[in-house]
């Protein structure tokens, strides 16, 4: 973790994501989390995906799900090394 021994700057944080056009796309998925909260949803140990991957094209509209995280972080590749 690269903030153990000194405090987050969540300020700074802040900044550049709004600077960088990413402030709406976290507050969605926030929104996102809490919904499942709300409907009692257990989430611990899960992440919440998109149904289509930002990656391949989807958006934050597209909808979430639940998935575990070691198949959430991980992408199927091709033999050259690329992104499938």
């Amino acid at each position: 973790m690269p903030y153990v021994s000194k405090k987050r700057p969540y300020k700074k944080e802040y900044s550049q994501q709004v600077e960088r056009g990413e402030h709406e796309d976290r507050m969605e998925r926030q929104r996102a989390r809490r919904k499942l909260d709300a409907k009692g949803v257990a989430r611990k140990g899960k992440d919440v995906a998109h149904v289509k991957a930002l990656s391949k094209g989807g958006s934050n509209k597209d909808g979430i799900k639940l998935e575990a995280p070691s198949k959430n972080r991980s992408f199927k590749r091709n033999k050259d090394s690329s992104m499938k």
